[in-house]
């Protein structure tokens, strides 16, 4: 099959036929339909996750159609459309037991721990736990938006923050992790300040939901300028981004008992990030991590985007080739795209 392929950290990218996936007693090999671009990816081919192996084919948001099943999958079928979260449980761990399946320590992860999907064919372990089917309004452009993104911010706003109705959050970074959860908090009935350092996703931010845009880049006083315009801060902040001077004033601007919720991956030499403990503890502050989210929890979304309540498609800018997610991929740390690439030709 054809795949996007490299064998260095930093190094070549290139377009490479290799083996075709076979499916494991507890797996399925789906044929690729879709799959996004995420700026995730870019930090795996930079070397800053630990679980890649060389030589490696990314890649992690997708769609597909089953065309080969293991012998102990007993819930799926060849031909069936589905979609799977970026962490996949075993199944059968405590962590899995108790409905964790996003924080399992055997975790599968494609385009991390095994080959993904930036290829024609993509194998997934522990179908039964991990696969979600699709259903049939939703296509499959829409579906490669969801596994890491849109779910994980979903997670994060939904079941993390358990944000309310009329409430503030304050979503720092604009990109597709951010724009997800804007797009999610104003269909939850919440006020949404747009924090970003470019004013063409400020912009596109604005488009799609945020009330208040602000450009770190050329704010006096970022974290006095939000206290202002709040009245004393708001009740929910999410750093989309990674970065360490973004953690310090999201939490700054927090109301006493409000809950920040870190998504952003930090490059390795600052994943040690000073915070104001002293604020944690005398605002009674809680400060979440948020790991994707479980493959039990997606109906619940899709049933929101089924009902046109929630749009992820409308946060696709670029539909692109396979041959053309190579010079994507390598563009991600530049943070300079609008909204989600899909790669929907191979």
């Amino acid at each position: 099959m054809k795949a996007i392929y490299y064998e260095a950290f930093g190094g070549q990218v290139i377009i490479n036929q290799v083996n075709d996936p076979e499916p494991l007693d507890h797996g399925v090999v789906l044929k690729v339909t879709a799959t996004g671009i995420c700026r995730s990816d870019w930090h795996g081919w930079m070397g800053h996750d630990p679980d890649i192996i060389l030589p490696h084919v990314p890649g992690h948001e997708l769609a597909g159609v089953i065309v080969a099943v293991g012998k102990h999958v007993k819930k799926y079928s060849i031909g069936e459309r589905v979609t799977v979260p970026f962490v996949g449980g075993c199944g059968d761990c405590e962590y899995c037991y108790q409905g964790d399946h996003q924080v399992c320590p055997n975790q599968f992860q494609p385009g991390f721990t095994h080959w993904g999907s930036f290829a024609e064919y993509v194998g997934i372990h522990f179908a039964d736990t991990n696969l979600v089917r699709l259903p049939q309004s939703i296509d499959d452009e829409t579906a490669a938006c969801l596994g890491c993104r849109f779910a994980t911010s979903y997670r994060a706003l939904v079941d993390q923050a358990n944000i309310k109705l009329g409430k503030t959050i304050a979503v720092f970074g604009c990109g597709g992790v951010g724009l997800s959860a804007i797009m999610i908090a104003k269909a939850y009935g919440l006020q949404v300040i747009a924090v970003d350092i470019e004013s063409s996703k400020l912009s596109y931010a604005k488009h799609h939901g945020a009330d208040i845009c602000i450009n770190r880049a050329t704010s006096e006083n970022i974290i006095e300028e939000i206290l202002a315009l709040t009245s004393g801060g708001v009740e929910y902040t999410i750093d989309a981004i990674g970065i360490q001077d973004v953690i310090a004033q999201a939490i700054k601007i927090l109301k006493r008992r409000g809950k920040h919720i870190q998504v952003g991956l930090l490059n390795p030499q600052e994943s040690l990030t000073p915070v104001a403990m002293d604020r944690i503890i005398s605002y009674e502050l809680e400060i979440k991590g948020s790991h994707g989210m479980q493959a039990l929890r997606y109906n619940e979304m899709l049933d929101l985007i089924v009902q046109g309540k929630l749009q992820p498609q409308k946060l696709i800018t670029s539909r692109l080739t396979l041959s053309e997610g190579v010079n994507a991929l390598k563009g991600m740390g530049d943070f300079a795209v609008n909204g989600v690439q899909v790669i929907n030709s191979f």
